[in-house]
């Protein structure tokens, strides 16, 4: 039995990257769905859920919520440890299947299904099912418009975070770097929440043909990037931004240098696996244009065995 006409209860954070993979869940699944906001009532609260969940007792107590839609649901799908009591809780309630996006780390794996990236090193287990990246869906929104007949490269820059750092110096270098490497190509460029503004007058002050500066247009153009360019150019510290380069569009993907504050992780292993899986190569623009063929991850089909 397939998921058409299934509905789905979507458990949300507040975190739009937590969201994102919810939405994309029901997306790729053709799910209808509808969204209710939880919150921990004390910081506390977190750490209690993860015992009360060890112990089998779920209660509403410990969140607080919006009222949920009178209506009847077939799943409830979350993404984010501030989300997965909630979820079992409400599954119960509603007798409904429970889905965990990501591993759900220092909760029971008793969910229907968790849906996990190989990056976030999820159990072995019959109800888990891994995916080389993190689930998106990413719609083209036409802020991006190439004519016809035009090649462009694009870059997308994100921001520091524990592991990598945004030196506006280094990163310059990279940029004029991958802009000689590109001769016969337009060349696009954005920035993220997360750019330094160093890092975003360094953008603004080099040739670029396109460019969407984020603290001054706050829109999206990576959907219509890996859709239109023939290249795409991703720094490391997003795992989301590397999973829509890699399932999307037409674009090959490169990955750019950044320097290491710690060991790289999740990032480091995510980027091993699309590069030894042909799907990105590491690319600095210090050297030939590396060929690669386009080959994209086809999430749809990894959910098939998913029913709810």
């Amino acid at each position: 039995m397939g998921n058409h006409g299934r509905r789905v209860l979507i458990v949300d954070d507040g975190r739009a990257g937590h969201r994102s993979q919810s939405l994309a869940f029901c997306g790729l699944k053709g799910l209808d769905h509808r969204i209710v906001r939880v919150r921990f009532r004390r910081p506390l609260n977190k750490l209690l859920s993860m015992l009360a969940d060890w112990l089998g007792v779920y209660t509403e107590r410990l969140f607080s919520c919006e009222p949920l839609p009178e209506v009847q649901f077939d799943a409830v799908v979350s993404t984010g440890s501030a989300t997965y009591y909630a979820n079992k809780v409400f599954a119960r309630r509603l007798n409904a299947s429970s889905v965990a996006l990501m591993t759900p780390r220092g909760f029971r794996f008793d969910f229907d299904w968790i849906i996990a990236p190989e990056h976030d090193r999820p159990p072995k287990r019959k109800n888990v099912i891994v995916t080389p990246v993190n689930l998106c869906l990413p719609r083209p929104e036409g802020i991006f418009r190439p004519l016809s007949g035009e090649r462009w490269v694009a870059v997308i820059l994100g921001g520091p975070n524990d592991v990598y750092e945004f030196d506006a110096a280094e990163l310059r270098n990279t940029l004029e770097a991958i802009l000689r490497a590109f001769p016969e190509h337009r060349s696009a460029i954005t920035t993220s929440p997360r750019t330094p503004a160093a890092v975003e007058k360094a953008v603004d002050d080099l040739p670029f043909d396109y460019k969407l500066i984020y603290s001054k247009d706050p829109r999206n153009p990576i959907p219509d990037f890996v859709m239109h360019c023939d290249w795409v150019l991703v720094t490391p510290d997003s795992t989301s931004m590397l999973s829509e380069a890699v399932c999307f569009g037409g674009a090959r993907v490169g990955v750019m240098p950044l320097r290491e504050k710690a060991h790289g992780g999740k990032f480091r292993r995510l980027i091993d696996n699309l590069v030894h899986g042909g799907l990105a190569v590491r690319f600095d623009g210090d050297n030939p244009v590396p060929p690669v063929d386009v080959r994209k991850i086809d999430l749809r089909k990894l959910l098939d065995e998913v029913k709810l």
